[in-house]
Formats: C-alpha cells, sequence, structure tokens
C-alpha cells in the first residue's frame, strides 16, 4: 500500500497516517512534496474559483 501524507494546518507540518485529528488536516497527498505545499494548492483553487464566470457570489445574491 502506497504512504500518504497530510498537510496539519495546527501545527504546519506534513503528517502521516498517525497526525493530528481530520479536522486539522488536508489530505491525502501522494507524496511528502504535495503535502508540504497544500496551503498553496489552496490558494491557487481559491484564485481560480473567484476567477471563474461560472461561479459568481453575486448570481447567489439575485
Amino acid at each position: 500500500m502506497a504512504e500518504k501524507y497530510w498537510y496539519c494546518v495546527r501545527h504546519h507540518t506534513v503528517e502521516g497516517p498517525d497526525g493530528c485529528a481530520p479536522i486539522d488536516r488536508l489530505g491525502p497527498y501522494a507524496t511528502h512534496d504535495e503535502a508540504a505545499r497544500a496551503l498553496e494548492k489552496v490558494e491557487e483553487r481559491n484564485r481560480e474559483w473567484d476567477e471563474d464566470p461560472n461561479w459568481n457570489d453575486e448570481q447567489l445574491e439575485d
């Protein structure tokens, strides 16, 4: 079975399966490096969604 990794938003560290509670973690990720850049990926996705014309909060107000 392949190793999996999580990013702990509480401790700002990469963890294995025996890390913190799931509520404090992002993942799982396939590699340590992917988990280490989890917050960067979140920022990228948020930016993409903010710029997506099909995903617009203003439409919800109509």
